[in-house]
């Protein structure tokens, strides 16, 4: 079995910085590209209104995933040392205002530690990139309060030109393991990874057809 990589904290905050940068540098560009446009007075009304789409529409981008990051890398405002699962679904129904897949949000009002939340929330953000062209993401929790299991099903409809896969090297990553090691592009997984790891679970994930389950259990 391959030895676990160790990041120092110095290296891992580098590196998750580095994505959170990642995920907002393109829709911070596309507002300031739409506010130049506004600027501009010898753009044709049609343009104007077309520059006002584009910045609200990157505004409402950058604030998902600004409201991720913070759930999900951050330390976060919640006060204690609990998420209220409220609140991940909150951020959750943000984010996927702004991914292609839909969002089934089967969780009721529980309090989890926070690993265990920040582990709920990374592992949606790898179930939607599993159907990158639309589809269904459930999240569920089964199993007794304090020993729940996580559950994920990513569904897609090949009628609809979609696909369910297993994103490249993901599992890889979420094990420690990356034979290409882990660099800023890749941390998200191999950080969700690290919380299952730090939550004393299990993460497994498999494809059948059209359909990805994912899950994190109790060891």
């Amino acid at each position: 079995m391959a030895e676990i990589i160790e990041l120092s904290a110095p290296d891992l905050a580098a590196m998750l910085c580095s994505r959170v940068c990642h995920d907002l540098i393109n829709p911070v560009g596309a507002m300031g590209n739409g506010l130049e446009a506004l600027e501009d007075p010898e753009q044709a009304s049609s343009m104007q209104d077309l520059a006002k789409e584009l910045v609200t529409n990157a505004s409402k981008t950058a604030l998902a995933r600004l409201e991720f990051a913070r759930l999900a890398y951050g330390a976060s405002s919640t006060a204690g040392t609990d998420f209220d699962t409220r609140e991940c679904e909150r951020v959750a129904k943000l984010l996927f205002e702004v991914e292609k897949a839909d969002l089934d949000w089967q969780i009721s009002p529980a309090m989890v530690p926070k690993n265990k939340g920040k582990l709920l929330m990374n592992m949606l953000i790898i179930a939607a990139g599993s159907v990158p062209r639309g589809g269904m993401v459930k999240v569920s929790f089964h199993g007794e309060a304090g020993k729940e299991e996580i559950e994920i099903i990513a569904s897609s409809d090949p009628e609809k030109k979609q696909k369910t896969l297993i994103p490249s090297g993901v599992q890889e990553l979420m094990a420690g393991n990356p034979e290409n090691g882990v660099d800023a592009r890749s941390i998200q997984p191999f950080y969700t990874g690290l919380l299952a790891r730090l939550s004393d679970m299990d993460l497994a994930m498999g494809l059948d057809g059209a359909t990805l389950k994912f899950t994190a259990s109790p060891k």
